[in-house]
C-alpha cells in the first residue's frame, strides 16, 4: 500500500464493485466500503455529489476518481503490490491480460446490464423483447473466455489474476440474475473454481457485513 489515505470504494452489494472488492481482499488492500442502497442515483440522491453518474462503484484514493470497475481491480492489485495478480509489460500474456481485463466489462457485462434495465427494470415500456435479443448476445459474447480456457485453468500467464476477476465477475452476475442458461459448463465449472477461493468469499461476507452495517445506520 502507498502512504495515501485508505481507498473508498462506493458501491452497493454484489454490483461490479464487487470485481474492486475481491481484489482488494485478493492483494490484501484495506478498503473503507461505502455500501449504498440500489440503484444510488435514486435510492441515495446525495450520492450524485460524489458522482454526477449516479454509477456504482466508484474509487476515491487521494486525489484519484475512478468509476471503472476492471480499472479500480487492476489499480488496487498494483497498489497493493499484489504483482502475482497483474502481468506486468513485456511478459508473454501482457497483451492477453489487458485484452480480457477489459473483455470483460466492455463485451461481456455490457449486454447483461441492458437485459436487466429491458427485461427486469423497465418492463413497463414494452422493450423485454429487445432485453431478451441481448441476453441472446451475451451468450454468443462468451466464446472468445470459452475458447481462450479450453486446456487451460485461468485466462493468463497459467495464475489466478484480475482479468479471471473481472471475467468471473460477468459470470456469476450471469448466474444471479438468470442468464444461466447461457454459460457453456466449461465456463460454470471455470465459475466454480473461482468463487471456490478463499478471497472471493470473504469479499462476499465483507460486502454483506458492510451492507447490513449501512442499512442499521440508514434505518436509525
Amino acid at each position: 500500500m502507498t502512504g495515501v489515505d485508505k481507498p473508498v470504494l462506493f458501491t452497493c452489494q454484489g454490483s461490479r464493485g464487487l470485481r474492486a472488492t475481491w481484489t482488494a481482499v485478493e492483494a490484501g488492500v484495506d478498503l473503507d466500503l461505502n455500501m449504498l442502497p440500489f440503484p444510488p442515483r435514486f435510492a441515495a440522491p446525495d450520492y450524485l455529489e460524489e458522482n454526477p453518474l449516479g454509477t456504482v462503484p466508484m474509487l476515491v484514493h487521494g486525489d484519484a476518481r475512478m468509476t471503472e470497475s476492471c480499472a479500480i481491480a487492476h489499480y488496487l492489485a498494483v497498489i497493493g503490490g499484489a504483482e502475482h495478480l497483474v502481468v506486468e509489460p513485456g511478459a508473454p500474456d501482457y497483451a492477453a491480460y489487458l485484452d480480457f481485463t477489459y473483455h470483460a466489462d466492455a463485451t461481456i457485462t455490457f449486454p447483461q446490464t441492458v437485459f436487466l434495465r429491458f427485461a427486469k427494470f423497465e418492463t413497463d415500456k414494452g422493450w423485454e423483447e429487445a432485453g431478451h435479443a441481448y441476453a441472446k448476445w451475451f451468450g454468443k459474447r462468451l466464446l472468445k473466455a470459452e475458447k481462450r480456457l479450453e486446456g487451460r485453468e485461468y485466462l493468463c500467464a497459467d495464475r489466478f489474476t484480475v482479468a479471471d476477476i473481472c471475467v468471473g465477475y460477468a459470470l456469476y452476475l450471469a448466474k444471479r440474475i438468470g442468464l444461466e442458461e447461457y454459460v457453456p459448463q466449461s465456463l460454470s465449472a471455470y465459475l466454480d473454481r473461482l468463487s471456490a477461493r478463499d478471497g472471493f468469499q470473504r469479499a462476499m461476507a465483507l460486502e454483506r457485513s458492510a451492507g447490513e452495517a449501512a442499512d442499521v445506520k440508514r434505518a436509525v
